[in-house]
């Protein structure tokens, strides 16, 4: 099969490798779509901190946000996953912990990760070897799209849950990126008023077009009362931003990751009263994700500006906007065989 590898810093092959074979508790899936995340571009760049801690090393194949179907199964697993289209949890804890055992095997701390750590190979392949207590079924209702857009969507539910919104309470994501836009859809789909702070007329004005009239720059934030502050950007002072602008009692939530280490002031936290929260991984959002996608609850749909073949990946990675792409953050990859890609 046809597989993206990531060699080096900024240096990557389009290989043939030997097809997976599913081993007992595995499944093996023909990859339909995969998204690109900014955790790809670190890894491209060389930025990523799992580089240096130890917990990943090149050569690797990325890609953790995706949607296929199941061509084979292993001993142990129900043949009954046979040619169901599923996507998969990219956090795979050892299942024996404590952490595990109560639940949190997102936080296991050896877990592997698809694409990502522990030498789990990633989505960007035509076929992906993963275990079947990883897979969750898609329904008709949520095809190859948005089965690739589950993962980052169940981050983003996550993150719109912990800010407890309450029809008519106001909040305000920091980030328009594509983890920001998914928050800012499930907190309209609960009821709040939303604002958006980005730092681009593009991304703005993009943001304006998915029905979002409260948009901004860190300049220009409005003198109002926001229950809760999301901050979904790598920006090292945004942080400590999100803090100042949150109401007293109100709640801050942390989804995104600077490059370098990031400071509040907790004596604001505590007499503010203010609840801050941090979210890591999809894991315990991604059925709730998948059944807002099945109800058109929330429809992600036209954040994705392009979807690109495995020939197309690494000038993406480098930076590269593809010639025809859309205006929305997300771009995806079809990798199957006589694949092209496609801007839309």
């Amino acid at each position: 099969m046809r597989a993206f590898v990531l060699t080096a810093p900024g240096a990557y092959e389009v290989q043939e490798l030997p097809a997976p074979v599913a081993g007992p508790g595995e499944v093996v899936v023909d990859v339909e779509r995969v998204g690109v995340c900014g955790t790809d571009v670190e890894f491209f760049t060389g930025a990523m901190a799992y580089l240096h801690q130890g917990h990943s090393a090149y050569p690797m194949r990325l890609g953790h946000e995706w949607a296929g179907r199941v061509a084979s199964v292993g001993a142990g697993v129900d043949a009954a996953w046979l040619g169901r289209r599923v996507m998969g949890d990219t956090m795979l804890g050892c299942g024996r912990c404590r952490r595990c055992l109560r639940g949190g095997q997102h936080v296991c701390e050896t877990r592997r990760e698809v694409g990502i750590r522990g030498g789990q190979a990633g989505a960007l392949a035509e076929r992906l070897a993963v275990p079947a207590s990883s897979l969750h079924a898609l329904p008709d209702s949520v095809d190859a799209v948005l089965g690739a857009l589950v993962e980052p969507g169940g981050n983003a539910l996550r993150a719109a849950r912990a800010a407890e919104p309450k029809p008519g309470d106001r909040a305000l994501v920091l980030g328009p990126g594509t983890i920001g836009l998914l928050v800012a859809l499930f907190l309209r789909a609960a009821g709040a008023e939303v604002h958006l702070m980005g730092r681009t007329d593009g991304s703005l004005a993009f943001a304006r077009g998915l029905g979002f009239a409260h948009v901004c720059t860190e300049d220009s934030v409005p003198d109002l009362p926001f229950d809760a502050v999301v901050d979904a950007t790598n920006a090292v002072q945004l942080p400590d931003t999100a803090l100042q602008l949150v109401e007293p009692g109100g709640r801050v939530v942390y989804i995104g990751l600077a490059g370098e280490p990031s400071r509040i002031d907790t004596r604001t936290l505590v007499l503010k009263d203010v609840t801050a929260v941090g979210v890591l991984s999809a894991s315990p959002g991604l059925d709730a994700t998948i059944r807002a996608y099945a109800a058109g609850t929330v429809d992600p749909r036209p954040l994705v500006a392009a979807t690109l073949s495995l020939d197309e990946v690494g000038p993406v990675l480098a930076g590269e906007r593809p010639a025809g792409a859309g205006p929305g953050p997300k771009i995806h990859v079809d990798p199957r065989p006589g694949g092209t890609g496609t801007a839309f």
